[in-house]
């Protein structure tokens, strides 16, 4: 689509393009002379040695071999920069041991549209064994060959990329790869493999604009240098192939053999021009188009030149350019469209023409968050599924007779726990915590693991998820689906009446779950109190038995009201937003959440007992007692004060750390294997434990591994909270004006400004409120304006 448009556009202007792209200019041959007067100046420092401007080529020689005495001479250079080198020269001033210097210009200067002569840049090599060149094979090949050995007195046998032996004229050879002795005729296909993964023409227009503007003529290697900031063998051949392929912007100012010093062509400034602004039509005609008429997304990427402005526009975007190239390519595009050069002017640019979406989220890209698995990954993926050999299958107890809770978001995608719970004669109460077993499919080191361990986490964004896993293995193999019989690692716990541990197993099982209840769900199933679902029952009141013991141990209860958001069809201009909100208090979340935290300290107990090294986190008691945010009102107001003074987590490998926040004497994130890579770790340590195996990781390979996962983890915790932001502040942009929102005020930031949290929403925000107004109290708020894209809200209380 984008090819016809842009045919339809340049129709008109065909042949007057091409004219100026074909123009050359012929050397103008002249000769001058230029002598300066003497002139007496100071002494001058090293540090202060004239920089000669704007032949970089220009080189000072003295005639006499005696440093800067007698003779300088200027070679090759434009009348303009001879005129601009000897005035600098004359006002700098150079003197040495008090003698005068005369400066005298080469007897002959060639000026031509560069500016500089060519010919002293030739560099002459002697054919020899070994070396790597390119040669004409026919009028329509260009092969690549290693020289063997000569062939009479002027030609020489190659082997060429073909594999195919043969003898060369001299006339034959197109370029000689420099620094290249000995070359191994067998890394010929390599070679070029790697040279056609750096090609890319549009450097050419980067490099072209500098020598132009400094009248320079440039060498193949001079040119690499320049292009790939390095002259090495490969790079001066991609320069070459670049420049043989080029028509437009560079044409052979002086040719010796097989060497040839090119200069700017004048008529490729405004062929590029006019390229620019055909791009820019084409991107001005797209923008007026209507959203349904614009073009696909990858139709863009059909042409080269076209592709590569546009991913410099992206790179510019999203702050993260390649080059200094790239960056200019962008700059030129904002400035040929009148826009500003900033990222979010190429940002608008790209949502307006269609290429992204109206709330494409910019940080998924400017994170460089993968969101597809390698194809050798999903390949690897599918022969686990072929054929899911599990190494624990004798050793599993049957525990499908027990009634199971799988309790999650209605979303979940990946569900890798659920509960079971009954009430004993001695009124005790015991549970079992049944967790996904990703190992019997996955081992350490596995194509699988390795890429699961990259990424460290599913990425849940309210727009997508971003599995850890491959989709097919973690929402269906690995997954607890209802009614299916699936593979566990489950913790059976008996409590004591005061919430405290009896007795535990750990032990390899198969289940069949039960019912698959969402939060709401599961809190009318415990309102209701059905006798049918006595289970349930049990499981709530175990979570509350374990409740109070944790809080008697020093447990910091923080339960702050939390939105979520889920967007069904975030690439429509005006997707459809659904608002939850989670009360940590609700006794789904409550049951669930002791469940977890009941698991965790039951392994950790489990892996110190056995020695098993785990990712043991922990979290250090406070310094400020709780007892001194009880001046502060019950609720969102002390919660989030008491939030602010929680100290970091902390790990340990070889034994369990006090968790002072959950009032346990240990804690291993173990519920999680399918969506948190160190819960993973610590089922490998644990499964290998129980196969009679040694670990598979050490205590330090543990703590390497976990720094660098813990790296990705708060990645995707900061990706989420962007993206939530973002789709909130879309949320409360659509509200209508009349709508008044319930809000508590949390702490003064500054003066009357405080932090509020919508009550409605679970979101927190600021706010200006009225004097008197005091921490604890509510208020109403509307909203005066909201821009998802700025990441700006502005409330004001009513």
């Amino acid at each position: 689509m984008i090819a016809a448009m842009k045919t339809t556009m340049t129709s008109s202007t065909t042949t007057s393009t091409a004219i100026l792209r074909s123009a050359t200019a012929p050397p103008l041959p002249t000769t001058l002379r230029l002598r300066l007067p003497r002139f007496l100046p100071a002494p001058m420092q090293r540090s202060e040695r004239p920089r000669f401007h704007p032949c970089s080529a220009l080189k000072l020689r003295s005639d006499s071999g005696r440093g800067t005495h007698g003779c300088v001479r200027f070679c090759s250079c434009s009348v303009h920069g001879i005129v601009e080198c000897a005035v600098r020269a004359v006002e700098l001033g150079w003197r040495s041991s008090g003698r005068v210097v005369r400066v005298r210009v080469a007897n002959r200067v060639e000026l031509v549209k560069s500016g500089e002569v060519g010919e002293e840049k030739v560099i002459k090599q002697e054919l020899r064994e070994g070396l790597l060149l390119e040669f004409k094979k026919d009028a329509e090949r260009v092969l690549l060959a290693v020289v063997r050995r000569p062939d009479g007195k002027k030609n020489w046998m190659v082997y060429d990329q073909n594999g195919v032996t043969s003898s060369i004229k001299p006339q034959q050879i197109t370029y000689i790869v420099p620094g290249i002795e000995n070359f191994n005729r067998t890394k010929i296909s390599e070679f070029i493999r790697k040279a056609e993964e750096k090609m890319d023409s549009s450097l050419l227009e980067f490099a072209w604009v500098e020598l132009l503007e400094k009248n320079k003529s440039v060498t193949v290697e001079e040119l690499a240098q320049m292009i790939f900031g390095s002259a090495e063998p490969l790079e001066s051949y991609c320069a070459h192939l670049l420049l043989s392929k080029d028509d437009i912007y560079f044409s052979i100012l002086n040719n010796r053999g097989f060497y040839s010093v090119f200069a700017p062509r004048p008529a490729a400034q405004e062929a590029a021009k006019k390229e620019l602004q055909e791009f820019t039509q084409l991107l001005k005609s797209c923008r007026a188009m209507p959203p349904q008429g614009k073009p696909p997304k990858n139709s863009w990427m059909t042409e080269e030149r076209i592709w590569y402005r546009i991913k410099s526009l992206e790179a510019y975007a999203i702050d993260d350019c390649e080059d200094d190239e790239q960056e200019k390519t962008a700059e030129m595009i904002l400035h040929e469209m009148r826009l500003s050069k900033q990222a979010s002017s190429a940002l608008k640019l790209l949502i307006d023409i269609g290429y992204f979406p109206v709330h494409v989220d910019i940080e998924v890209l400017r994170l460089n968050i993968p969101t597809e698995h390698p194809q050798e990954v999903l390949a690897a993926a599918e022969e686990l599924l072929s054929d899911p050999t599990d190494l624990d299958k004798e050793d599993r107890k049957d525990l499908t007779h027990l009634k199971v809770y799988a309790i999650d978001v209605d979303e979940a995608d990946e569900l890798d726990d659920a509960l079971s719970a009954t009430r004993l004669q001695d009124g005790k109460i015991k549970v079992w915590i049944h967790v996904a077993d990703p190992t019997c499919l996955v081992q350490p080191g596995s194509l699988v693991d390795i890429e699961a361990r990259s990424r460290g986490t599913s990425f849940f964004l309210p727009t997508a998820t971003y599995p850890m896993f491959p989709e097919r293995l973690a929402m269906n193999e690995m997954s607890l689906q209802q009614g299916k019989v699936c593979n566990v690692v489950t913790v059976s716990v008996v409590l004591h009446s005061d919430g405290s541990i009896a007795e535990y197993s750990v032990d390899n099982a198969i289940i069949r779950s039960t019912y698959m209840l969402t939060y709401e769900s599961a809190d009318e199933l415990i309102y209701l109190n059905l006798e049918e679902e006595a289970e349930l029952r049990t499981l709530s009141e175990a979570a509350m038995r374990r409740f109070r013991w944790r809080c008697e141990h020093g447990a910091c209860d923080v339960s702050l009201l939390e939105g979520r958001i889920k967007v069904s069809n975030p690439d429509d201009p005006e997707p459809e937003i659904n608002l939850y909100l989670e009360d940590r208090n609700a006794p789904s979340m409550r049951l669930v959440s002791e469940m977890m935290i009941l698991c965790g300290e039951v392994i950790a107990d489990f892996g110190w007992v056995n020695l098993i090294p785990l990712p043991y986190r922990g979290q250090p008691q406070s310094d400020t007692k709780l007892s001194s945010f009880y001046h502060l009102p019950e609720g969102p107001a002390r919660d989030s004060a008491m939030c602010k003074v929680m100290r970091a987590a902390e790990y340990d490998f070889m034994n369990p750390i006090h968790h002072g926040a959950l009032g346990i004497p240990g804690y291993v994130q173990f519920t999680s294997p399918i969506r948190r890579y160190i819960d993973l770790l610590a089922h490998y340590q644990v499964k290998a434990f129980l196969r009679g195996k040694e670990p598979p990781f050490s205590a330090g390979q543990l703590e390497s591994i976990t720094s660098r996962v813990t790296i990705n983890f708060k990645m995707s915790k900061k990706l989420y909270n962007s993206s939530f932001r973002y789709w909130m502040l879309e949320y409360l942009r659509r509200q209508p004006e009349e709508k008044y929102f319930r809000a508590v005020v949390l702490r003064f930031i500054k003066d009357r400004n405080a932090a509020l949290l919508l009550v409605e929403v679970g979101f927190q925000a600021s706010a200006v409120v009225s004097h008197g107004v005091k921490i604890g109290d509510g208020i109403l708020v509307k909203v005066v304006g909201a821009h998802p894209r700025e990441d700006y809200l502005s409330l004001e209380e009513v």
